[in-house]
């Protein structure tokens, strides 16, 4: 199995500006190769440049101009050629499925923050030093670059990227490892539903509360946000001191609610894999529940329209963001392969109400948003607790209806 390894970087001032001028050069070189793939297909000739086309050009480059896109690994700057062209294939199959998306735009300077080294030993070397107990990694045009390995990485190391975020600097690792023992068997299965009230509520009764990262720090964001504001939106080389120390206030509110949130889809994960053999959860379709309500016209006055509930639904959509089931969905699938537990996702239509008990399903058994009252049987529970429990019943239907 393949592992991803993220440790801190500590460059020095001078590796700092190395970093950056590489980032610097491969966004030139990412929008120099989109640039004369829109300029061949606006020609009449509607030609079509692959990627093969566009490595080949890269000696001649590199030979023009040394002392900068000569400076680095020349793997790294294929890597970079692959990234657009993946993003070109991925336009044109959206436009063949009937899709309206976007062409690939040019990168800006805060818009491109990983150079990608498809081996190690190309261009890079993880580990760089072992004789010194100090962790470093060789980037070519940089050198050895200090790295805080806070743990150690098992297997053999395949790719290395860097990744600038904010002012900090990431060196984030692949590496090939067997797959790891399974945890040992509890014999415990659960349901969860996911929620705004709770984060989760599983078929045990059990709750985690939901923790609403970005609310705890929306008034620090929102005044952040308007000291920016205050300034004219110029290109990045004419900022000011004041209008540079605004952006990154801004991305270092952004980037702190982003890894509390993340350690919270960790922990909760963790925890479940540990005690539970199966975990049943509800097939959510995010995007679609995040949808903005089509606006409604009014018939007897032309050009206007009609309330539609989007300010309560923008609520809506703000609190399922700052949720994050899909990271919590992905982590939780992403550990449970690791420990050998099984992960079941059920179709989620009317598993908050349908009565645990009877079997009655109805739009009135669930009187509130909190509270479940069977109108046949007269089963009262919470209704996060009743969803999850037929999310498990559903879970366990399918794992014994899967061919062994």
């Amino acid at each position: 199995m393949i592992r991803a390894y993220k440790f801190l970087m500590r460059p020095t001032v001078g590796q700092q500006i190395a970093l950056g001028e590489m980032l610097l050069d491969h966004c030139s070189l990412y929008n120099g190769a989109l640039q004369e793939r829109r300029d061949a297909y606006r020609h009449t000739s509607k030609t079509s440049i692959k990627y093969g086309q566009q490595s080949a050009q890269l000696k001649d480059i590199r030979a023009f101009d040394p002392e900068r896109q000569g400076r680095w690994s020349f793997s790294s700057q294929q890597a970079t050629l692959r990234r657009l062209d993946k993003a070109m294939q991925a336009f044109f199959r959206r436009v063949k499925a009937g899709r309206t998306p976007g062409y690939p735009r040019f990168r800006g300077a805060n818009w491109f923050d990983t150079v990608d080294f498809p081996k190690d030993g190309d261009g890079c070397r993880w580990d760089s030093t072992p004789h010194d107990p100090v962790t470093r990694v060789r980037l070519q045009g940089v050198g050895h670059v200090k790295v805080h390995r806070h743990r150690p990485v098992v297997g053999k190391v395949k790719t290395v990227s860097v990744k600038r975020e904010g002012r900090t600097w990431f060196v984030v690792l692949t590496a090939e490892q067997p797959q790891p023992e399974p945890l040992p068997r509890t014999g415990s299965v659960v349901g969860i539903d996911l929620g705004i009230a709770n984060f989760l509520a599983d078929s045990g009764g059990g709750f985690v509360p939901n923790p609403r990262h970005g609310r705890s720090a929306a008034a620090q964001l929102e005044a952040a946000q308007q000291t920016l504001a205050r300034f004219p939106r110029v290109r990045r080389d004419k900022r000011t001191a004041n209008h540079r120390r605004a952006v990154e206030k801004v991305a270092k509110l952004h980037g702190r609610v982003r890894r509390q949130r993340l350690d919270h889809a960790h922990k909760t994960a963790l925890a479940l894999v540990r005690e539970h053999d199966v975990i049943a959860h509800e097939d959510l379709k995010i995007r679609n529940m995040s949808k903005i309500p089509a606006p409604r016209p009014d018939p007897d006055r032309p050009g206007s329209f009609l309330p539609n509930g989007a300010a309560a639904k923008a609520g809506l959509n703000r609190s399922i963001a700052d949720a994050g089931w899909g990271v919590f969905l992905a982590i939780l699938n992403a550990k449970a392969e690791s420990a050998g537990r099984e992960v079941m996702a059920v179709d989620p239509r009317n598993t908050s109400r349908r009565c645990p008990e009877c079997g009655h399903t109805a739009k009135e058994n669930r009187p509130t948003q909190e509270k479940f009252h069977c109108v046949s049987c007269g089963h009262t529970a919470h209704a996060d607790t009743v969803g999850a429990l037929n999310v498990l019943r559903a879970g366990l239907v399918r794992r014994e209806a899967q061919p062994a």
